[in-house]
């Protein structure tokens, strides 16, 4: 296969649904030899912050001098995002060549009467395989939904199980209350392998320090009461954690430096593992991190901010980040979003910040259409329109701005993804 013949016959899984349960990717892996056995992993599960912390934590092994394998989802522009060794993505031809050498095993698999792996169950399979044929001496996995039986947990013990932000999302498949999705997260926990858990509300942390207790985990909850920021603007932000003064990072947002301390403190645990980190490299690789679609200017003149927050815990750090940076600017939203989404709470918290909502249609077939979505926003705003396609938009949103306006999109990661690309090809 080609990559174009690669990917139609990825996107082809589609038609096996999503199942949450691990007997499908555990028979692929044992057909494929079980690569991810002879690796190490950090495995990071919760319900935000989980790719930014993903990104911290890469970017300091990375300078520490460990080939680092990353895995997250979903990606904002290219397929390739998802799969990366070194912060470099995987070469298209090489990614079509492990995906023929998986489907193989999959024919397999059906030919003894084994069901066919889901979309993801095949991408997370590809992507342990390209990690072990890369030589990767650790691999920083994010979970894709939930924890307990998602595919990545074909993993045994890793090396540390991170555990950033629970909030109600996704409640349809992982439980309506918070004690009930924790416990789906907590499904990374393994028997004698520690755990750095951000902190949560207590229904939820008594379920993580249950399964620690059960599971024999060291448990290390992060000190965000230590955190104190010193300087921010538009290029980044200062802050002291703990022992560590003048911090640098260039993520916007308080949740960001949340976001930092969990990986400090992940690191820390690999430290005490024996794993070779320095301070500095700690400084450099938190200060190099750069994730994509998160409170992301990518343009100034006039001002668009793109960030993917759409379920209300997102929303809410939009909405805080928007006041501290962007105050006293008039601002234009771009919103679009999955029809599985909690977006009416979101726009209930921002919609009165905007002198002009843009409602578009992601590029998914979970998408809420653009009209349908106008429709139900017009309860929180009188100044909302239909922009139809994305392009259509975003020209609209450009029409509407003023010497003190912004422009701010939010809502579908693959709905900012496109709107990246346009920038670039507009610009």
């Amino acid at each position: 296969m080609n990559y174009e013949e690669a990917m139609e016959y990825i996107h082809g899984t589609l038609k096996f649904g999503s199942k949450l349960g691990l007997d499908s990717i555990t028979k692929l892996m044992d057909f494929m030899g079980n690569p991810h056995k002879k690796m190490k992993f950090v495995h990071i599960a919760g319900t935000n912050g989980k790719g930014s912390t993903t990104a911290f934590i890469s970017h300091i092994l990375m300078d520490s001098g460990y080939r680092t394998g990353i895995f997250t989802s979903p990606y904002i522009q290219r397929f390739t995002e998802r799969i990366k060794v070194d912060n470099k993505e995987i070469d298209a031809q090489e990614l079509a060549d492990i995906i023929t050498f998986v489907k193989s095993k999959i024919h397999m698999m059906l030919e003894m009467g084994f069901a066919h792996p889901t979309e993801f169950e095949i991408i997370t399979a590809v992507a342990l395989e390209y990690y072990y044929r890369q030589k990767c001496d650790i691999v920083v996995l994010e979970v894709g939904l939930g924890g307990r039986y998602d595919s990545t947990n074909v993993i045994e013990c890793p090396e540390v199980a991170v555990i950033t932000t629970i909030s109600l999302d996704h409640t349809d498949r992982l439980g309506g209350t918070l004690a009930e999705i924790a416990y789906q997260k907590a499904g990374i926990i393994k028997k004698n392998c520690p755990t750095v858990l951000y902190p949560q509300v207590p229904e939820a942390e008594q379920v993580f320090k249950d399964v620690c207790r059960d599971m024999n985990s060291s448990m290390h909850i992060v000190e965000l009461d230590s955190l104190a920021l010193k300087k921010f603007g538009l290029e980044g932000q200062i802050f002291d954690y703990r022992d560590y003064a003048g911090l640098k990072i260039k993520l916007l947002g308080d949740h960001q430096l949340r976001n930092a301390a969990v990986a400090i403190n992940a690191c820390e645990v690999l430290i005490n593992k024996g794993y070779k980190i320095a301070n500095t490299n700690i400084r450099n690789g938190i200060a190099d991190t750069i994730w994509p679609g998160r409170l992301e200017i990518i343009n100034t003149d006039p001002v668009v901010l793109i960030d993917g927050a759409h379920n209300l815990e997102g929303g809410q750090a939009l909405n805080a980040s928007l006041d501290r940076y962007f105050g006293n600017m008039e601002k234009v939203f771009i919103v679009g979003f999955l029809g599985d989404k909690d977006y009416e709470h979101i726009m209930d918290m921002l919609a009165d910040k905007a002198k002009l909502i843009i409602t578009v249609t992601p590029d998914n077939p979970r998408a809420i259409p653009s009209g349908e979505l106008a429709a139900k926003l017009a309860k929180y705003s009188n100044c909302v329109k239909d922009g139809i396609t994305l392009e259509n938009g975003l020209r609209l949103a450009l029409e509407n701005i003023g010497p003190n306006s912004m422009i701010c999109a939010f809502g579908s990661l693959y709905m900012i993804g496109q709107i990246r690309d346009l920038f670039k090809v507009w610009n």
